[in-house]
């Protein structure tokens, strides 16, 4: 096809050159599409290309201060034009600089017109009369219309063509410069040539491939990636402007399969736009031919597994190969795509990842993962060490264009670029990217990367976001003490929908808490305050920049102002003089203001947590003169109108020493959510007060809790666990009347889930997710060592009023205790704080302990029997006397499991013990993997 080898030694002319040289590639050439036009185009053989080239290049030789190495700044909006006059400025000896469009703010504007004089040395800047105005600057500038050149300039028939080296520099690429301060990356002859040659290699084809562009000449993907390698390959290039397919992405597809394209470039944005269009019955795509689509490379933001490989899996009916998809990695100082993921998705899915692997690298490339110690570079060996991503080769730049500062710090003492990204490599050599790092988010000292979050509220699918415009950044406002979250996005609702516009922010707030554990500010913002880049991608950067200097202030005003205006109109006043008074304690144990609070809202909504309750619950009674308030009553009635009025029934009520309290064992901790319900079973203390943390981070789905019978006034025990599982079994029905189900029991309650399930199954209901968090199968011969000592031993430490070492220690010295000396003996020695904390009355907890000890006595002759489609078993540091380590936990004990289940059990390994794995400490961590269990089960 060509002599790769003797053309490295030449200049980028020769790429044009040699193309024409060849009897059959001369024939062939490029295919533009105009703007606003996807039906009519203009053919340009490569041969016409270089006459046209060759012709103006005595236009520009002509301008006032032109020589040979000048910079020309190329500003036009078409393809036509970049492509033109960007080979007839290589003809003429200059270098090339394609300038994406400016700012639409006047002022930024002429900043980034001005910085772009001084930082290229009064270059000479060609465009059109009907694009002057964009380059109006308060300096004099070397400006030309190419509609003028004609006139002005003398005809010259052929002049003399500059030979640039192989090492000059051949093209000025500009980095993102909308805060005025771009950067000229200087891409030199050898560089290009060496990456084209490495592109090509590698997915090379028996025949010829056709390229097909959409990005402006502008952007390093456009030039180096299609038109360049199209050219180095001699074969056919479309192009067409981005706003035509931006606007109407199944044009994208239409036109592959017209030109019967081979090799194209989409960003994820793109991809999954496509992937959304394949899924929507109302826009059937027909009479697509895609047998000759080969390669759609895709970078310049992650790609997720699931979305691209949902694409691919639709391409594939068209005729297009499975790994038609080929995320990959590159910057403009490395030439665009240098690093590809060409086993895509089957890789990915493999193993399981999330976001696309993306890949190894090309020829002329290599890649390291360093990290920073004592102001130096130390590569990182071994796989999956997090760390900077530095890379070095023939295409790799070597300098900004007049920025020795810049240059200096981008490059390693060892000569290697930083490229400032976050990565990792896998097992087999594979590239993941974490993300920016000057963009990582840090949350409590955790790392988190923007596009983890954004995929999060991406994949919620959330009404009234255009999916398109959404950012997630850092802030540290003057008085935080730590950052903060931020996120912003384009509503699709109107400004004046209150109600979309509070529920919208509410549900980003709620996905970023569980992804983060921190609540973020959220705001509204227009599509002009977050302008795109040629490929369609937002720059979090800049977005952030413009929000921390207070361009956005309207926008904040104006978000403020309808936040306060629909609470206003929504939240429900008090009305009687008890539900004023029961607002105002609910105000002061949360720390919220009183006016922020509804009658009709859900205690449970605003973060209440078991201590928290507990406090409401001291505060009512003393305010109200209600002694000893059940807490099931403030379990049941979780707004401030229902309490009010379950309390006025209190009060009144008959001598409480003759009432029996009405048992419910179903404790709703959270209502709302379309998903399926999750019900959770209490663990061997019987009480449910354990899962309110854990409650708090589920909004996607109703949480109802078991709790077990004896705790209120005349109740009794459950006698067997067979009659335990019939009440349970019984209240699940009548709440959800049928399946699937999702179960899930803390220690003692998952061997009550497991009977559960079996007993839904029997009745030809489907349970599709049992979870234990924390314990095996076999349990009769812990719960025989349970004698009543061990049980409050073993509460009293749950509780957190003494440590398990100390509740080990006091084992043997009060095991011959009588029940009340016992109980004494442990309140004489627990921690003070925390049993006022918790107020519990002598009574009480001897109750406490009593509902539990009858629980474990229920299990002394347990023997598991049977089986369940599946298990997730959540595996936290065993309790001492049960294991030495989580190691022998797991393998000896929890492993079991695969006795009684279909299939092989699921392990998850969770932060914490097994007293504090779903605790306010490890709470956070044990719900993000709890939620992503459950997904995979497909609930």
């Amino acid at each position: 096809m060509h002599d790769s080898t003797a053309m490295s030694k030449k200049g980028l002319r020769y790429l044009l050159e040699d193309c024409v040289a060849d009897s059959n590639a001369a024939l062939k050439g490029l295919t533009i599409y105009p703007r606003g036009n996807t039906e009519i185009f203009e053919n340009l053989k490569y041969s016409a290309l270089r006459d046209l080239s060759m012709k103006n290049c005595s236009y520009i030789k002509s301008l006032p201060g032109f020589g040979t190495g000048k910079i020309v700044v190329l500003y036009f909006n078409n393809h036509y034009d970049h492509i033109i006059w960007f080979w007839s400025v290589v003809y003429a000896g200059g270098v090339p600089a394609p300038c994406p469009p400016f700012s639409r703010n006047t002022g930024q504007r002429k900043k980034q017109v001005e910085h772009l004089h001084l930082q290229l040395k009064a270059p000479i800047f060609l465009t059109r009369d009907a694009l002057r105005e964009d380059l109006s600057a308060n300096i004099d500038l070397r400006l030309h219309a190419i509609d003028q050149l004609h006139v002005r300039s003398p005809n010259h028939l052929r002049v003399q063509i500059c030979d640039n080296e192989s090492n000059d520099v051949a093209v000025l690429m500009l980095t993102s410069g909308s805060t005025g301060k771009s950067k000229a990356v200087c891409l030199t002859n050898q560089q290009i040539l060496a990456a084209v040659a490495g592109k090509a290699s590698v997915r090379p084809m028996s025949y010829d491939p056709t390229f097909l562009n959409w990005v402006g000449l502008d952007h390093v993907a456009s030039l180096v990636e299609i038109h360049l390698q199209a050219i180095y390959l001699r074969t056919e290039q479309i192009h067409v402007d981005a706003a035509d397919i931006v606007s109407r992405p199944e044009r994208f597809l239409r036109l592959l399969s017209r030109h019967r394209v081979a090799r194209s470039f989409a960003p994820n944005f793109l991809l999954v736009k496509l992937a959304q269009m394949f899924e929507d019955p109302n826009t059937p795509i027909t009479d697509l031919d895609l047998g000759s689509l080969k390669y759609i490379s895709t970078g310049g933001e992650v790609n997720t597994v699931k979305d691209c490989a949902k694409l691919a899996k639709f391409l594939t009916q068209y005729g297009a190969p499975v790994n038609v998809i080929v995320p990959g990695f590159g910057m403009t100082e490395t030439c665009a795509g240098a690093i590809y993921n060409v086993a895509f998705p089957q890789y990915d899915l493999d193993n399981g990842n999330e976001f696309a692997s993306l890949g190894i690298c090309m020829p002329g490339i290599r890649m390291r993962i360093a990290a920073a110690v004592n102001q130096e570079d130390l590569p990182l060996t071994g796989a999956h060490r997090v760390g900077e991503l530095e890379v070095s080769g023939n295409v790799v730049f070597k300098e900004y264009f007049n920025n020795p500062s810049d240059t200096s710090a981008a490059f390693t003492t060892d000569g290697w670029f930083k490229t400032g990204d976050q990565a990792f490599l896998d097992s087999r050599g594979n590239l993941h990217m974490i993300g920016r790092s000057k963009e990582t988010i840090n949350v409590n000292g955790v790392k988190y990367s923007p596009h983890e979050i954004e995929t999060a509220i991406h994949d919620a699918k959330i009404e009234g976001i255009v999916q398109t415009y959404l950012a997630c950044f850092s802030y540290r406002s003057d008085s935080a003490p730590t950052e903060n979250i931020c996120v912003v996005y384009v509503p699709s609702y109107a400004p004046e929908d209150l109600q979309s516009r509070y529920s919208v922010n509410k549900s980003i707030s709620t996905l970023v808490l569980l992804e983060t554990g921190a609540s973020p500010y959220v705001l509204p913002l227009s599509s002009a305050a977050m302008p795109k880049s040629t490929l369609g991608k937002l720059s979090r950067s800049n977005i952030k920049i413009n929000f921390m200097s207070g361009d956005y202030q309207d926008f904040v005003n104006m978000n403020d102002v309808a936040v306060e205006l629909h609470k206003k109109n929504t939240l429900v006043a008090a009305s009687t003089p008890t539900e004023y008074q029961l607002a105002k304690e609910v105000a002061a144990v949360l720390n919220l203001d009183p006016a922020d609070l509804g009658m009709e809202t859900s205690i449970f909504d605003l973060g209440v947590t078991s201590i928290t309750l507990i406090r409401l619950k001291q505060q009512i009674e003393a305010t109200l003169g209600i002694a000893d308030i059940p807490i099931m009553i403030l379990m049941a009635n979780t707004t401030v109108r229902s309490l009010a009025i379950a309390l006025s029934e209190l009060a009144l009520s008959h001598d409480p020493d003759d009432s029996v309290t009405p048992y419910n064992p179903v404790v709703v901790l959270q209502h709302r959510g379309s998903k399926t319900p999750l019900w959770v079973f209490h663990p061997g203390v019987g009480e449910v007060l354990v899962f309110l943390n854990l409650a708090a981070y589920i909004m996607d789905r109703p949480v109802y809790a078991l709790r077990a019978r004896g705790f209120e006034r005349g109740q009794s025990s459950f006698k067997n666990i067979s009659e335990t599982v019939d009440v349970y079994l019984a209240a699940i029905r009548e709440k959800q009347p049928n399946g699937p189900y999702a179960l899930a029991g803390y220690s003692y309650g998952a061997m009550l889930a497991f009977e559960t399930a079996k007993r839904l199954n029997a009745l030809d209901q489907t349970v599709n997710f049992l979870g234990s968090f924390n314990l095996p199968p076999h349990i009769k011969m812990r719960m025989r060592k349970l004698v009543w000592t061990e049980c409050l031993l073993h509460l009293a430490y749950f509780l957190g009023l003494i440590s398990e070492d100390y509740s080990r220690s006091l084992s043997d010295e009060i095991s011959h205790l009588p029940h009340a000396a016992a109980l004494d003996f442990v309140l004489n020695a627990a921690d003070k704080d925390r049993l006022a904390e918790l107020s519990l009355t002598q009574e009480g907890f001897e109750n406490w302990v009593n509902v539990a000890f009858g629980l474990q006595s229920m299990a002394r002759e347990y023997e598991p029997t049977g089986s369940v489609s599946s298990i997730d078993i959540f595996c936290a540091e065993p309790l001492a006397v049960v294991a030495a380590s989580k190691d022998e936990w797991k393998s000896q004990q929890l492993s079991r499991w695969s006795e009684f289940c279909e299939t092989e059990p699921r392990i998850h390994d969770v932060d914490g013990s097994h007293y504090t794995m779903i605790n306010e400490q490890h709470v956070f961590t044990f719900q993000k993997v709890l939620r992503k269990a459950m997904e995979a089960r497909g609930v």
